[in-house]
């Protein structure tokens, strides 16, 4: 990538066509990274429409939330799931196609999602809160077998 910004320089047009013929040599979809997520965003707007529309979890306790229907009253759920998904983030080598503009915007999303979780159902946000817990220990069990380290992910700065 160093090395093709290097030779195009300015010429954005030119760099993009010779960056889409390397990704067709070597096979890398730049795809891969979103679609895990697409395949969870109809479970994640279907727990949503059910925790906000279902009068059985009314009054559904887990833990201090008293109702898992409404909205964490203390906002520790999702500024845990925040947390955990800047960890997981940390963890997770960065992708050789990503340019500096779109690491800056992935360094938001945890944020983002922390926000966009503050008024959404604590049974949403804990079932988010899970997945993301989950995703760090194979994340850190991926690291581990292929021996890219933990540090490796932390280095880059992402």
């Amino acid at each position: 990538m160093k090395a093709l910004q290097a030779k195009h320089g300015d010429n954005k047009q030119a760099f993009n066509q010779e960056m889409m013929l390397m990704m067709k040599e070597t096979g890398y979809n730049p795809m891969a990274g979103c679609f895990p997520m697409l395949l969870q965003m109809p479970i994640f707007f279907a727990l949503y429409r059910a925790l906000d529309t279902a009068i059985e979890l009314k009054h559904a306790q887990f833990l201090y939330i008293m109702d898992l229907s409404a909205k964490d009253p203390y906002y520790i759920t999702p500024i845990l799931m925040a947390g955990v998904m800047f960890m997981q983030q940390k963890l997770t080598p960065p992708s050789p196609g990503m340019d500096p503009a779109q690491q800056k915007m992935m360094r938001f999303m945890p944020l983002i999602f922390g926000l966009f979780m503050l008024t959404t159902p604590a049974g949403l946000c804990v079932y988010m809160l899970v997945n993301s817990i989950v995703s760090v220990l194979q994340q850190q069990y991926l690291n581990k077998k292929l021996g890219v380290g933990s540090a490796a992910g932390l280095a880059t700065g992402f």
